[in-house]
């Protein structure tokens, strides 16, 4: 899809244009010509899309529709930018999707948040949770809206992939419809889902690294292994022994570095630990003599000796388990962090350092004053209310004192 948006594209979709004017780039000239319509630095894609929708489909055989792109979007962050965290460029993937039914869309929304949690957790080792978001933190132009939220070892949250269900008047405005079974003409139910990729990588960091440096599970290192001679100038035949001990696990499918750098062995292991690399692998005069090899974990930063024959052996259950142990301490941090609160001032004392879980009177635009109460008075923000559990009120509303019907989390984000 094009980088460039034509304003009237935008203004088909009221609510989506007053969600994203402040944060759009304009595009009004080109060379010394004024444009005659500007141009938007796309902030996101669903106008794009839905464009192109109301050519795609047609009739209920066209749907379910899915469709996903990689893309670079941009936009106007007026607070203070953060690598990774809070920019105004940057990459992510997304999905666009149309259905028959609201069931079928809201079954679709469910299984983005699933992925989104076996992904982030299962493999990344970064705690989530789903929350659903309350009506003024909704997506521009959504029905409903559900986000994911890291939770980091700082007590902290950082907003990973969210979905949306859209109102139903959203593809409407592009003109999406369908012929269906009963030769009526429907509109759609559309979702979209957007996994910002930079937020889940300085998630990973906040998660796992430490004052060493940066701490990868094994499966997503974009390198895996690092092979250091020790004393290789001494005798040519352990240069020779690293360099086929490379070759083996890059035979393997390994992501792996050669470091005969001329830097000491104390400088080398520094700077492959700052860059967390999960395994180290050092063959010196002693274990080439004896047929031994040293691996080096960035985890657990113990050094254990292995036969060389044993080598892929070795790598393939060091790698499982170093990302199992990332996985556990990041789960163990995580224990503890929200607490139950029933006062403004119990979450201030939380906020910056954990979770508040409390009583909230709506979600709905009547709470927005009370959420604005807290965020004023504690610095928090209202995540919204989890999906995956039944929570009930213990108590009145935090901010107002009338009676709740939502339990909300209230955290600081980055």
């Amino acid at each position: 899809m094009p980088t460039l948006i034509p304003e009237g594209f935008f203004k088909k979709e009221a609510e989506h244009i007053d969600g994203f004017t402040p944060e759009v780039y304009w595009v009004e000239k080109a060379g010394n010509d004024v444009l005659e319509e500007r141009l938007a630095l796309r902030p996101t894609s669903e106008t794009a899309f839905y464009s192109m929708f109301a050519l795609w489909i047609r009739s209920y055989k066209d749907l379910p529709f899915r469709t996903y792109q990689r893309a670079q979007v941009f936009r106007y962050e007026s607070k203070a930018t953060r690598p990774f965290l809070r920019s105004r460029e940057f990459h992510w993937i997304e999905t666009h999707c149309a259905f028959a039914t609201e069931e079928e869309a809201f079954e679709n929304v469910r299984e983005d948040m699933e992925t989104t949690k076996r992904v982030v957790f299962g493999i990344f080792g970064v705690p989530t949770i789903v929350f659903e978001r309350p009506d003024w933190d909704k997506f521009p132009g959504a029905a409903r809206t559900f986000g994911a939220d890291a939770i980091t070892p700082q007590g902290r949250v950082v907003q990973q992939p969210s979905t949306h269900l859209l109102k139903q008047h959203f593809p409407g405005a592009f003109g999406i419809k369908y012929v269906d079974k009963d030769e009526k003409e429907k509109v759609p139910f559309t979702t979209c889902y957007g996994p910002a990729i930079s937020r889940i990588f300085a998630s990973i960091i906040l998660t796992h690294g430490d004052n060493k440096g940066l701490k990868f599970p094994f499966e997503i290192a974009p390198k895996q292994v690092v092979v250091i001679p020790i004393l290789a100038e001494k005798n040519p035949k352990i240069l020779e022994k690293a360099k086929e001990i490379v070759s083996k696990l890059e035979d393997a499918d390994y992501r792996v570095e050669f470091d005969n750098s001329d830097k000491r062995p104390g400088e080398k292991f520094y700077f492959w630990e700052m860059k967390g690399v999960p395994l180290r692998i050092e063959i010196g005069p002693k274990e080439f003599e004896a047929k031994k090899l040293i691996i080096s974990r960035r985890d657990t930063e113990k050094k254990i000796s292995i036969n060389e024959k044993d080598l892929l052996k070795e790598v393939a259950s060091l790698g499982l388990e170093l990302s199992k142990n990332l996985c556990a301490q990041a789960k163990k941090s995580f224990e503890g962090l929200i607490k139950d609160v029933k006062t403004l001032e119990e979450v201030k004392k939380i906020i910056g350092t954990g979770i508040a879980r409390t009583n909230f009177c709506s979600t709905e635009r009547a709470g927005e004053a009370c959420a604005e109460v807290i965020e004023k008075e504690t610095g928090g923000k209202i995540r919204g209310t989890r999906i995956d559990v039944d929570d009930m009120p213990f108590g009145p509303c935090v901010a107002c004192g009338k009676k709740a019907n939502k339990v909300v989390y209230i955290a600081k984000d980055y």
